[in-house]
């Protein structure tokens, strides 16, 4: 009979953000608004890159490939988000759970990989300039964005896989807006004890170490940044480190406080806030942090929008 039971959950619930009748229509709104914003920025950037050949440089292919999975990482999750907002049936499939999960997981671990080879690009071009056409070729960066990728698919299919030997018979309410890794977890009837080291250890190792090579890259950038006479090549160096920055500490403090920290029990409002903040905002607000400040970017959307 045990082993009957532990066949009857084929599909769960997703509770979503809220259960308020009068909120389900507003926030379909805004998330519809946002979601649009977000896909129009990062794909818009995208072919902004691909179209305008001054762009076709080492930081711009690799601020093209951080907008695709931008856009990836928001799709895997919005999109039924947004169905739920409408609909009184929140279910959806055990298989549907796992593929969501893993683009998700794909798009984050790809982002944090994107990363770092942009802070290494930016640490080549400045502080050896010489150096940076040699060091930086084409072939050498689809390399990089290519095994970004593939250790984004790789990383996410080990724990999707390691999903398989759970079972799911006690509840099938995943109190979340999404199918979020940690929470499948807790309503598994297979220890998960297992799985859950592997998410901390892998997670852990990912993020301190990607963490650690981007300060490491940008401490560096600072001394040489420091060391340069002209103010306006001062000015313009800072302008783009600050926006990476901007995005790497964004990006970061919410992917540790969601898979470093230690756990606290049920799924509390603000680990929804954080997992909004990475899954929704991020994407939506990269794009712009990379572009607004930047004049070639703007450059080229004047010279199509002139066109």
């Amino acid at each position: 009979m045990a082993e009957e039971n532990k066949t009857l959950v084929t599909e769960f619930v997703l509770t979503g953000l809220t259960d308020r009748p009068g909120l389900q229509v507003p926030l379909f709104l805004v998330f519809l608004v946002i979601y649009l914003l977000t896909m129009a920025g990062n794909l818009g950037l995208v072919a902004l890159i691909w179209k305008d050949p001054h762009l076709h440089t080492p930081m711009y292919l690799f601020l093209g490939s951080l907008a695709f999975a931008d856009a990836c990482s928001s799709s895997s999750v919005t999109p039924k988000m947004l169905i739920n907002f409408l609909s009184k049936n929140h279910v959806i499939s055990v298989f549907d759970c796992k593929v969501q999960f893993y683009f998700f997981g794909s798009s984050a671990t790809t982002e944090c990989f994107l990363l770092v080879v942009m802070a290494y690009d930016r640490y080549v071009a400045i502080c050896n300039p010489l150096l940076y056409p040699v060091v930086m070729s084409n072939n050498l960066c689809t390399q990089f964005i290519a095994v970004s990728y593939f250790i984004g698919f790789l990383h996410s299919a080990i724990h999707v896989g390691l999903l398989f030997r759970l079972t799911f018979c006690r509840s099938n309410v995943i109190h979340y807006f999404y199918c979020e890794i940690l929470q499948l977890f807790k309503i598994s009837c297979t220890d998960p004890t297992v799985n859950t080291l592997l998410v901390l250890i892998f997670s852990t190792f990912i993020q301190v170490c990607t963490f650690m090579t981007i300060m490491v890259s940008y401490t560096l950038v600072l001394f040489a940044i420091l060391k340069k006479k002209s103010e306006k090549g001062r000015s313009k160096v800072f302008s783009t480190c600050s926006a990476h920055l901007l995005s790497v500490s964004l990006f970061y403090g919410t992917l540790f406080f969601m898979y470093v920290r230690p756990g606290s029990g049920p799924a509390a409002d603000h680990d929804k806030m954080y997992s909004l903040f990475y899954t929704v905002i991020i994407p939506l607000l990269n794009p712009f942090i990379y572009s607004l400040r930047n004049k070639e970017v703007i450059r080229a959307i004047r010279k199509i929008m002139n066109k």
